[in-house]
């Protein structure tokens, strides 16, 4: 912190980080470090846990400050230090980005998302590549990031959205806040699914559940992406390779997704995405040798 306009190799030294609280298990340092790394960037990216958003005002407020990845419980909050947001972080009510521009008094934060986004592309890739038309799709929690997803298969042409959450009246909010956009039918159970869905999407950690519960969930294929990320192998996700026809992708190839488009909207540069696979895989070691990423045709 404290760099002030300070610049190596004639590029300004920036510092980015990771705001959110409960986060020092994040991955998000290797995927943007690597890629700065890679691209020769003066760039830092580091964690910076808080309960409160205001308490990283001190980071934002720096000269030195590049752009922040925001994640739980901040989404909901980052707009306060934001001087516009696009207009998908309008239409979600959500950030996950913080995109810096210019210097001094003529600096501007934009907030946006790329939850969403990440989540798109990962769908859009699967209709491409399995022929399948996404009829109907469920997405599991009301938070921040069920917003994202939501919003990523309205983006995606899914024609029917189906919502369950623990609490009802959580979701029926989230509906209504999307309602001159797009409709959802919130549920009260997985058990009340009228139609077998063609794609999932689970937004609350895994712990909140068990395999049993999605017992009935699955029709005769999709896919299923879980975005809790520990461990990696969810029940969600061991339910759903357990039946014919689903493909499933891991909580850490979201974050690989959405990270990409972070990574592009800070750098004005594709992220050098293989480079970027092989440190998370190395970095998750033992983890990783269970449950390799391959990005080929996912990402």
């Amino acid at each position: 912190m404290g760099s002030h306009g300070a610049s190596l190799n004639g590029q300004r030294v920036k510092e980015f980080y990771i705001f959110g609280n409960g986060i020092t298990f994040s991955i998000s340092p290797v995927i943007h470090n690597t890629g700065f790394q890679h691209d020769n960037l003066p760039y830092k990216y580091s964690i910076r846990e808080s309960p409160s958003i205001d308490g990283v005002a001190d980071l934002i407020n720096d000269e030195s400050f590049g752009g922040a990845s925001v994640t739980m419980p901040h989404k909901l909050q980052a707009h306060k230090f934001c001087h516009k947001q696009s207009d998908t972080a309008k239409a979600i009510g959500a950030i996950n980005t913080l995109i810096v521009e210019g210097e001094g008094k003529d600096r501007t934060i934009t907030g946006d998302n790329t939850d969403w986004s990440g989540l798109c592309n990962i769908v859009t890739k699967y209709c491409n590549r399995s022929k399948r038309t996404l009829n109907s799709g469920l997405v599991i929690g009301a938070g921040g990031a069920s917003r994202a997803a939501l919003y990523a298969l309205h983006r995606a042409g899914v024609k029917k959205i189906y919502m369950v959450n623990r609490t009802y009246a959580s979701a029926e909010s989230v509906r209504d806040a999307f309602a001159k956009l797009f409709s959802i039918e919130v549920l009260p159970s997985l058990q009340d699914l009228p139609q077998y869905p063609d794609v999932i999407i689970s937004t609350i950690p895994a712990n909140l559940y068990t395999p049993d519960q999605f017992k009935n969930i699955f029709g005769p294929g999709g896919l299923c992406i879980d975005m809790s990320y520990k461990p990696r192998r969810t029940p969600l996700l061991a339910a759903a390779e357990a039946r014919d026809g689903w493909e499933t992708i891991k909580g850490v190839e979201v974050l690989l997704a959405q990270g990409f488009d972070q990574y592009r909207l800070w750098t004005g540069r594709d992220a050098p995405r293989q480079a970027i696979v092989d440190a998370v895989n190395a970095h998750e070691g033992a983890q990783a040798a269970a449950a390799k990423i391959s990005i080929e045709g996912k990402l």
